[in-house]
């Protein structure tokens, strides 16, 4: 048998059985959407986290107060001391530090005329807009010292919106957590860093967080060091400098590149047990293959008998059976990738914040492994075929 008449004879048996065909071929479908969506969800999440770390900038040490790794009686005898305003204050006066942003945050109400919003407060430094890189829509940041309390107001993009909508906020007078200030500037939009709305947000100075929430420390201090320095030279110079003023290591400093990394490995992992569920599910579909081609091959015992009495050989019968399931190997894959856009496509319409990317190189190992598969699951089914005894199988009929 050459091969076009093989192909015919492959193709005539698939589409002898359209609905059985097309169950089987199904199962395969949705297998491969399965490991492709899901792995493009947590290559999409993954994406998004680490852009979300990163879009601070990647010259940036957080410092916060008390060690990763405490040792001792507990928190009775902790001689762990408060960051300050101070301490910022000493930190920018380090050499290679470019920038520093002392911050404290909690939430609280925004007030203006009769319109209420809840919203995040967060008390920070004059250099936070070029630290952080938030560019200012609308009049200033807040300029001067550190440890200035001045009564004045940054709005994000979300709460200037709910608060003034298309009006002009500078100059007015607002009342945060019941105290009054006056808007100073608006901050342009600038989306969610990990659950948080930074743009339903309003920056008071650092100071001003202090009092209002009733905090000796500060949350933490970011620091910018300049580009001609070594990480591991300005981490020696904080620490050096934060004990010189505590009296021992009280602070845990943590860079950008320790955030991505630990963020990388937990995503990564989310990453393969995503796929691990998706691969199930690919699994399951050759399975279906599989009892799909055994029951094929008992119904059609006379027809391979006929085929040995016509001359056809062990090898022929192997391939042509193990033909038809990589042909429905390869039907659901065509299948999967129709259902892959479809379903895309809606989850794009009714959850549009879902970040889904997609790899091609998932997307084309997902195609092979669904024509290995069927190959695989095929083997068995056709291997019986080929061992049929032909004088057995014509008495079948």
């Amino acid at each position: 048998m050459n091969w076009v008449d093989s192909g015919r004879w492959i193709f005539s048996s698939v589409l002898s059985y359209r609905s059985r065909s097309l169950l089987t071929a199904l199962g395969m479908a949705v297998g491969i959407v399965s490991v492709t969506l899901l792995t493009a969800i947590g290559e999409g999440v993954q994406q998004y986290v680490l852009d979300s770390f990163s879009q601070f900038g990647a010259r940036i040490i957080a410092i916060n107060p008390g060690l990763k790794e405490t040792h001792g009686a507990g928190g009775l005898l902790s001689s762990v001391r408060p960051l300050t305003l101070r301490d910022a204050q000493a930190l920018k006066q380090l050499t290679g530090v470019e920038k520093v942003v002392p911050v404290v945050q909690g939430s609280g109400v925004v007030e203006f005329n009769n319109l209420q919003r809840s919203g995040v407060i967060l008390g920070v430094g004059p250099d936070m807009s070029d630290a952080w890189d938030f560019k200012v829509a609308q009049g200033n940041f807040f300029s001067g010292n550190l440890e200035d309390a001045r009564s004045t107001a940054v709005l994000g993009y979300t709460m200037k919106k709910e608060l003034f909508g298309d009006s002009n906020p500078l100059g007015q007078h607002i009342r945060v957590g019941g105290q009054r200030f006056r808007v100073i500037g608006t901050i342009e939009k600038k989306g969610q860093m990990l659950g948080v709305d930074m743009d339903d947000t309003i920056y008071i100075p650092a100071q001003n967080g202090l009092q209002m929430f009733n905090r000796e420390s500060l949350m933490e201090i970011d620091v910018v060091f300049s580009a001609n320095v070594t990480l591991k030279r300005i981490e020696t110079r904080i620490k050096d400098l934060m004990i010189k003023r505590h009296g021992r290591e009280d602070v845990t400093l943590t860079t950008q590149n320790d955030m991505l990394e630990s963020m990388g490995k937990i995503l990564s992992i989310l990453k393969l047990s995503v796929g691990g569920l998706g691969a199930i599910s690919l699994l399951v579909g050759a399975v279906g293959i599989l009892a799909i081609m055994t029951t094929t091959v008992r119904e059609r015992t006379a027809e391979v008998g006929l085929l040995r009495a016509l001359g056809a050989d062990k090898k022929t019968i192997l391939i042509l059976f193990l033909g038809e399931a990589a042909v429905l190997a390869l039907m659901g894959g065509l299948l999967g990738l129709v259902l892959l856009f479809m379903l895309t496509g809606l989850l794009q319409l009714f959850l549009p914040g879902l970040p889904i990317t997609f790899n091609l190189l998932f997307l084309g190992l997902a195609l092979v492994m669904s024509a290995v598969i069927g190959l695989i699951a095929g083997v068995v089914p056709a291997g019986q075929a080929a061992n049929l005894n032909p004088i057995n199988a014509l008495h079948e009929e």
